[in-house]
C-alpha cells in the first residue's frame, strides 16, 4: 500500500487507490445520479462514498479469491450527467458513456439510484449481442408499469428491461424481495419465466443452507451473458440503513457475500451498485458493504482473468 492511502488520510478517491483508467481490463466508473427516487435522495452521493469506504480494504487481496484488483483496475471517476434534464435524456448520456466504457473494459457502475440500470443494460446488450441473464439483489421488485404515474423511475427498469428484451425472463433471477406492492409487479418476474428469492424464503439460510439457492441460480443462468445489479437496500437496514427506501427484514451481509462468492463462476458481464445514499448512513455501514461487495465482484473477475480460478 502506497503511503498516504489510508482511508483517514487519502490523497485520492479512486477506488481501491486503483490508477486513472486509461488500459486497464477493468473500470469503475461513477453513476451520480437520482432524479427520480420516491422517498429519500441523496444517490447522486454514492460513487463517492463508496470509493472513500474502499480505501479501508488496505492491500486489496481477497481473502477468498486471493488476488487483489487494484492492478488491474482504472477508475474513471463519475459520468458527466445533465441532473435537471427529463430522465430519457439523462438515461441517454449514462448510455453512450457506458457503452463506450464497455467496449474497452469489464466495468463496474457505481450509482446513483436504479434508475441508471435500464442504461446500461441497453449497453451491455448492444455489446454481447443478445437478452442477457440479470442477477437482481434487491428489497423492491422494480417491475411496476409505471411510477406513481410517471412512465418510468427507479422502480420500472426491471419491467421496462424485459418489455425491450435487454434480459431474457428465463434467465433472470430476483433476491431479497420483500416490499409492499400488488401481485401483479410482485410476481412479474416469476410470471414471464423468471425465478425469485424472497426475503422471506431466505430467512435463518446462509452458508450450506444457501446451496441449494445457488445450485438453482446456476443451472438456470448457465453460462449466458451474465449482468449483475445490487440494490443496497437488499440488505437489512441494520446492515444498510443508508439508502432511500430501506425496507426492514432484509438480507445479511453475509448472506449477500455468501451467494456472490459461490457464483463467481457465473459468466459475468458487469454489474452495478446502487442506491448508496450517505446522508441517512450511520458510522459509514452502507458505504463499507458497497465496497466490500464491488471488492467481491471484482477480486473474483480478476481471479478469473488471471487464470488463478474456473
Amino acid at each position: 500500500m502506497a503511503t498516504g492511502h489510508f482511508a483517514f488520510a487519502s490523497n485520492t478517491n479512486r477506488f481501491l487507490a486503483c490508477e486513472p483508467l486509461a488500459d486497464q481490463p477493468f473500470a469503475i466508473a461513477g453513476v451520480p445520479y437520482d432524479g427520480v427516487v420516491t422517498n429519500r435522495p441523496g444517490a447522486r452521493f454514492g460513487p463517492q462514498a463508496i470509493r472513500a469506504a474502499s480505501l479501508m480494504l488496505c492491500d486489496g487481496i481477497h481473502p477468498v479469491f486471493d488476488v487483489s484488483p487494484a492492478a488491474h483496475l482504472g477508475d474513471a471517476l463519475d459520468m458527466r450527467l445533465p441532473n435537471a434534464s427529463p430522465l430519457p435524456e439523462v438515461r441517454r448520456a449514462i448510455e453512450s458513456q457506458a457503452a463506450a466504457l464497455m467496449a474497452k473494459h469489464h466495468c463496474v457502475f457505481l450509482g446513483g439510484d436504479h434508475s441508471v440500470t435500464l442504461s446500461l443494460l441497453r449497453a451491455a446488450k448492444a455489446r454481447h449481442g443478445e437478452a442477457l441473464a440479470c442477477v437482481h439483489f434487491d428489497a423492491h421488485c422494480d417491475t411496476w408499469s409505471d411510477h406513481f404515474g410517471e412512465p418510468s423511475g427507479h422502480g420500472t427498469w426491471t419491467y421496462e428491461a424485459l418489455q425491450e428484451g435487454l434480459i431474457s425472463p428465463a434467465h433472470t433471477v430476483q433476491i431479497g424481495i420483500r416490499s409492499s406492492g400488488e401481485r401483479a409487479a410482485r410476481e412479474y418476474v416469476a410470471d414471464q419465466g423468471g425465478q425469485i428469492f424472497t426475503a422471506r424464503a431466505l430467512r435463518g439460510r446462509d452458508g450450506a443452507g444457501l446451496q441449494p439457492v445457488i445450485d438453482a441460480i446456476r443451472a438456470r443462468i448457465g453460462q449466458r451473458p451474465c449482468y449483475l445489479t445490487l440494490d443496497i437496500d437488499v440488505l437489512d437496514p441494520a446492515f444498510a440503513p443508508g439508502t432511500g427506501t430501506p425496507e426492514p427484514g432484509g438480507l445479511t451481509s453475509s448472506q449477500v457475500l455468501t451467494l456472490m462468492e459461490e457464483l463467481a463462476d457465473l459468466h459475468w458481464v458487469g454489474m452495478d451498485c446502487v442506491e448508496v445514499a450517505p446522508a441517512y448512513d450511520h458510522a459509514e455501514l452502507t458505504s463499507n458493504a458497497a465496497a466490500t461487495f464491488v471488492w467481491t465482484y471484482l477480486s473474483a473477475q480478476v481471479a478469473r482473468h488471471l487464470g488463478t480460478r474456473a
